[in-house]
């Protein structure tokens, strides 16, 4: 059996992935690659999903050692699988309300405040299992922008010709205009997003906006088998998610953007989380046309879908900046747009979006000493500034597209080992307390600091308490009135 390498270090590590990235910050530190030859077993494994299912495979029977670090947690997807995700939101809106209501908060009242503790996942589906739940909301909402009769009643009263004055024809022609342009924007169909649960880089990604093309993909995709009308594989590998999609985005010069921000977690329990300030934002290489308008193309991926690997297929990708602008000049630009007060709240409520995630699988996440992640958040901010989370990245590219984007993922994944790899894990001495920076990364939760030091507040109460009573007593002892 291989044993943990003696001090002093150098530590040894190994990686699934030969990128750059990766691999000069393990060399920038003075380790060593570890290779099967070695007397010694690999201290820092920066592996892939793949790797991490075989590690804690218990058919395997392997046993990490306390030297020893891998970058995911054993069940990581309960965060980063886009059904997973939403089932656990879910569970915790579940568990907001339960709690309130046993506080003594009124049900409905409890009920209203988890929605809206929750309210930063669109309205989101899995196929096929929740098929006919996604179908009745589409109907709904369907049947919500569809023309009243007090509209039909009122378009054809306006276009009634009536006697008056030419201006008065003018005014009754605009208005029935107005009103045939309302009764027609009401008949516009909600706009649905389809992914794969199981796919990155829009693979597999599409936009519906009537049930009839869900149904269509579905016999098309699926064989052998029907599940609540939609055709399910032999394997059932290929499960879809669906979600409302957010017709109105923020845009930028007319395009839309995303936010890839990154996460580093070292323990779910207690719950220990940092946000790197060197996220970016994520652009469409073509002008955005909104799904409701008549001129907008379900299938434009390239004014749709943010992702690099699409984006880059474009005649219009502009190689020199990759499509990206830092987290930096993105606030710098909302600052001169929307104000310092709106910008500054933006950012609170992207953390608290994190923060809340986080706090959906505290409990469900196998909480691995030996592991630490470093999760890509996709975000989306809509016109009126506000974030919704489009899912998380347990593996986010290390790939560079441009100099700068080398430079952000270098000093993320160093900032990432700096506080899942500390000096006390390499030997030296033991950082107490709060830690409320490492390089780019600011800190989200620290739970058990946090106790630390609601616990010593407690002592420093009860401790003056024992003090003004014992100087009580000796001036009564002494008849100091």
């Amino acid at each position: 059996m291989l044993m943990a390498p003696p001090s002093p270090i150098p530590l040894l590590w190994r990686s699934d992935f030969d990128k750059f990235v990766v691999t000069a910050n393990f060399q920038r530190r003075g380790w060593q690659r570890w290779h099967a030859n070695h007397d010694f077993d690999w201290n820092v494994y920066w592996a892939n999903v793949h790797t991490t299912r075989e590690i804690f495979s218990p058919e395997n029977g392997i046993r990490l050692g306390e030297h020893q670090r891998v970058n995911h947690f054993p069940n990581h997807y309960e965060l980063t699988r886009k059904d997973l995700l939403v089932k656990n939101v879910k569970r915790y809106r579940k568990d907001l309300e339960r709690e309130a209501i046993r506080a003594g908060e009124d049900p409905a009242v409890a009920s209203r405040n988890a929605s809206s503790a929750v309210d930063f996942l669109p309205a989101t589906f899995t196929l096929p299992g929740e098929y006919a739940l996604f179908a009745d909301a589409f109907r709904k909402e369907t049947e919500a922008l569809l023309p009243t009769a007090k509209d039909d009643e009122d378009a054809k009263s306006a276009a009634r010709p009536r006697a008056t004055s030419g201006r008065g024809v003018a005014s009754s022609s605009r208005a029935s205009r107005d009103l045939s342009a309302r009764a027609r924007g009401r008949r516009k169909r909600p706009t649905w997003i389809m992914k794969p649960t199981g796919k990155a880089q829009g693979k597999g990604i599409f936009l519906i906006n009537s049930l009839q093309q869900t149904k269509r993909w579905a016999s098309a995709s699926y064989a052998g088998g029907a599940h609540n009308g939609l055709m399910l594989g032999a394997r059932g590998e290929e499960a879809y998610v669906v979600s409302r999609y957010v017709d109105d985005p923020l845009l930028i010069g007319g395009k839309k953007f995303d936010l890839r921000l990154y996460v580093v977690v070292t323990s779910f329990r207690p719950l220990r989380a940092f946000v790197s300030r060197l996220g970016f934002a994520r652009f469409c290489a073509a002008k955005y046309v909104s799904s409701q308008s008549s001129k907008g193309d379900l299938d434009d991926h390239y004014a749709h879908l943010t992702n690099v690997a699409v984006q880059k297929k474009n005649a219009e990708y502009n190689e020199k900046h990759g499509g990206k602008w830092s987290l930096t000049n993105l606030r710098l630009f909302l600052e001169s747009a929307r104000g310092a007060e709106a910008t500054s709240r933006l950012f609170k409520e992207l953390d608290a979006v994190i923060l809340k995630s986080l706090r959906a699988v505290q409990h469900v996440m196998h909480n691995d000493a030996h592991c630490f992640e470093l999760y890509g958040y996709d975000m989306l901010i809509d016109e009126g500034l506000k974030p919704w989370l489009i899912e998380v990245n347990a593996s986010p590219s290390l790939s560079a597209t441009t100099e700068d984007d080398r430079d952000v993922k270098l000093a993320v994944i160093r900032d990432a080992l700096a506080v899942a790899v500390p000096e006390s894990f390499c030997g030296g001495s033991e950082v107490d307390g709060r830690v409320n920076s490492v390089g780019s990364l600011d800190l989200l939760v620290d739970d058990a600091a946090d106790a630390a030091a609601q616990t010593s507040r407690a002592r420093e109460r009860r401790d003056r308490g024992a003090g003004h009573l014992f100087l009580s007593r000796e001036r009564n002892r002494r008849g100091d009135f």
